[in-house]
């Protein structure tokens, strides 16, 4: 499970009685969509994680309608909400930040990725200096998680320095940390699917390719599955050390083929969802500055 930060975590259950005694039904939605988010299992595969990424554009929707009620920009606006809502625009930054980042990592991976598939079909079956494009192509993976994993770090940085000074926070404030805790762990989650574990060893990578050899006894005996990048990534792993045929090399072309098809998906989530982190964003600033 994704760590969130602390002070996004903390103000889980803290709601006050802000809302009218009959919630909006705007209100029920939103809390739908969290609760969902929230007790949905970890994604495993890339279908699962894409219905994630659509169920988080779906709250940001709703929160932008919220956002616009006499209601809720009321609560906003009060005087002693205004550092809550400043945390939650500095938050909401640094979320933009991670989200853009992610965006163009995957982008540079998903280039790589094309880039050896042509390489594959340049070589007509020869796979003589592969290993050098391989290499290259996992060097590019390295440098794109490192990237996002300094934008996260930055982010909790940021979330770590905020004043918690206030407990008694409304509950519009509340649902808004919520749903950017559900974004962090959403974001985490898609940076192990594609990136793997925030720390990686080389030992796992070959664990990986070991999988990837004895796949039907590790699938038989239902143990956990490799999802179409790390399969990809422990096929070129293969194929780069190793003599190979051409329908091995067929094989791989199929599987890097999947895993492009997956990280564009993952690639117009990102798109989607940044466009609504930003109408939320504005929202807010307008709020504050009527």
């Amino acid at each position: 499970m994704a760590t969130v930060p602390s002070n996004i975590q903390s103000s889980y259950h803290t709601r006050s009685n802000s809302f009218p005694s009959r919630p909006h039904p705007l209100t029920s939605e939103v809390d739908e969509h969290l609760s969902r988010l929230a007790s949905s299992e970890s994604a495993s595969t890339s279908s699962s994680l894409n219905e994630k990424l659509g169920r988080l554009q779906d709250l940001h929707d709703c929160i932008e309608k919220l956002l616009q009620l006499p209601f809720t920009q009321q609560s906003l606006s009060k005087e002693q909400q205004r550092a809550c809502v400043d945390e939650l625009l500095n938050g909401s930054l640094g979320l933009l930040d991670v989200c853009a980042v992610a965006k163009d990592a995957l982008l540079q991976v998903n280039k790589s990725t094309v880039e050896l598939q042509s390489v594959l079909r340049r070589k007509r079956g020869a796979t003589e200096g592969f290993s050098n494009e391989v290499r290259k192509y996992l060097t590019s993976k390295k440098a794109a998680k490192k990237a996002i994993l300094k934008a996260l770090k930055n982010l909790k940085q940021k979330e770590n320095k905020q004043s918690t000074a206030s407990t008694e926070t409304g509950s519009v404030v509340s649902l808004l940390r919520e749903v950017q805790a559900v974004t962090v762990n959403v974001l985490q989650s898609l940076l192990a699917f594609t990136f793997g574990p925030e720390k990686e060893s080389q030992m796992r990578l070959w664990s990986l390719v070991s999988k990837l050899l004895h796949k039907k006894r590790v699938n038989s005996e239902g143990q956990e599955q490799m999802n179409e990048i790390e399969i990809a990534d422990a096929s070129l792993q293969s194929l780069a050390t190793s003599r190979s045929d051409m329908k091995q090399i067929e094989k791989v072309q199929n599987e890097l083929k999947l895993s492009e098809s997956c990280i564009q998906d993952f690639e117009e989530g990102l798109e989607g969802l940044f466009r609504r982190m930003i109408k939320v964003r504005v929202n807010i600033l307008n709020t504050l500055n009527h």
